[in-house]
C-alpha cells in the first residue's frame, strides 16, 4: 500500500490528472485511458490531453533555397515557415547583357544590367501548393546604359530634324558626334511586388525537392530616360555649316533643344510601363531544423 500511495503522488506531480497507477508494484502508467471514466466507480470525470505542436509545425522549423529564372535576370531564393499558411521569403536577382544596335544613325553600344533583391510574404490559403505573395522590392539597380556615335559624314535624327556627324578634323578640333544614355526602371524605390503561384520552397511535406512557379509585377514606376550629346554637328552634309555641341552656337542650340525634345517624347512613350512583370521558374530544395521532422 505504501508503494502504490508513493506511485500516485509522483504521477500526479508530472502530469496532473492525466496518469494512475496500475499495480501494487514500483511501475506506473502515464498514458490517459481511452474510456472517459473511472472503471472502478459509478461516475466518471473527462481526461483532456494537451496538443503539443509537433517540431515541423514550430516557426522557422522549415527552410528552402531554391534558384530560378525571370525578367529580373537569375534568381536566387531562400525561405522559412512562420505558421501552417506563412512562408517568409527572401530574393535576389542578377543579370548583365552587352549588346550593339543602330537607331536614328546612332550605332550604341549598350549594357543591360539587372541587380535588384526583396522579401515577400506567401500565403498559402489551402496549407500548400497555390500561393498569394505581397512584397517589396527593396533594392533596385535595374537599368540600360549606352554610348553612342554617329560616323563622321553620316546623318541622325533628333526630333524628327535630321543633322550630320562632323568629321575628324585636327585643324578646327572637329570630331564625329558622340554620346551617352541611362534607361532607369526603378523610378519607384523601393516597388512594392504582387505575385502568385504555385510551391514551396520551404515544403512541409515529404519531396525536399520543389519546382515553384510565379507570376506577378513590381510596381518600379515608369522607366527614366536621361541622354547627352557631344563632338561636332553640321547642318548639311558638304559640313560647311558645323559647329561644336557643347558651344552656344545656333546649330549647337538647335540640336540640343532637339535632343530634348526627343528625350521628353521618348519618356511619354515609356510612362504607360509603370509596372515590370514578374514570370519565374525554378528549382527548389528544403530541409528542417534541428529537432524538426
Amino acid at each position: 500500500m505504501k508503494s502504490t500511495a508513493f506511485c500516485l503522488v509522483l504521477a500526479l506531480a508530472v502530469t496532473p490528472g492525466a496518469a494512475f497507477c496500475q499495480s501494487s508494484t514500483s511501475s506506473f502508467n502515464l498514458t490517459a485511458p481511452d474510456n472517459d471514466t473511472d472503471s472502478g466507480s459509478g461516475g466518471g470525470h473527462a481526461i483532456t490531453r494537451a496538443t503539443v505542436p509537433t517540431p515541423s509545425d514550430r516557426p522557422f522549423s522549415r527552410f528552402g533555397f531554391g534558384a530560378g529564372i525571370s525578367p529580373l535576370g537569375i534568381g536566387l531564393q531562400t525561405a522559412a515557415n512562420i505558421n501552417d499558411h506563412l512562408n517568409v521569403r527572401g530574393t535576389g536577382n542578377f543579370f548583365n547583357y552587352n549588346t550593339t544596335f543602330s537607331t536614328s544613325g546612332f550605332t550604341a553600344n549598350a549594357n543591360l544590367n539587372l541587380a535588384s533583391a526583396g522579401a515577400a510574404l506567401d500565403y498559402y490559403p489551402f496549407h500548400k501548393g497555390f500561393r498569394l505573395s505581397p512584397g517589396l522590392l527593396f533594392y533596385n539597380s535595374n537599368k540600360l546604359t549606352a554610348t553612342d556615335t554617329v560616323a563622321g559624314g553620316t546623318s541622325f535624327t533628333l526630333n524628327d530634324e535630321t543633322f550630320y556627324s562632323a568629321n575628324a578634323n585636327a585643324a578646327t578640333g572637329a570630331t564625329p558626334a558622340n554620346g551617352n544614355a541611362t534607361l532607369g526602371l526603378n523610378s519607384t524605390k523601393p516597388a512594392f511586388t504582387v505575385t502568385t503561384g504555385w510551391g514551396n520552397i520551404a515544403s512541409r511535406s515529404g519531396w525536399r525537392v520543389s519546382f515553384p512557379f510565379e507570376v506577378g509585377v513590381a510596381f518600379t514606376g515608369a522607366p527614366s530616360l536621361n541622354a547627352n550629346l557631344a563632338g561636332w554637328a553640321c547642318h548639311d552634309q558638304a559640313q560647311t555649316e558645323c559647329t561644336n555641341l557643347s558651344s552656344n552656337n545656333p546649330i549647337a542650340v538647335e540640336v540640343q533643344n532637339d535632343l530634348q525634345a526627343q528625350i521628353a517624347k521618348w519618356n511619354s512613350d515609356l510612362n504607360v510601363l509603370k509596372t515590370y512583370p514578374i514570370l519565374s521558374v525554378g528549382m527548389a530544395y528544403s530541409f528542417g531544423a534541428r529537432g524538426a521532422r
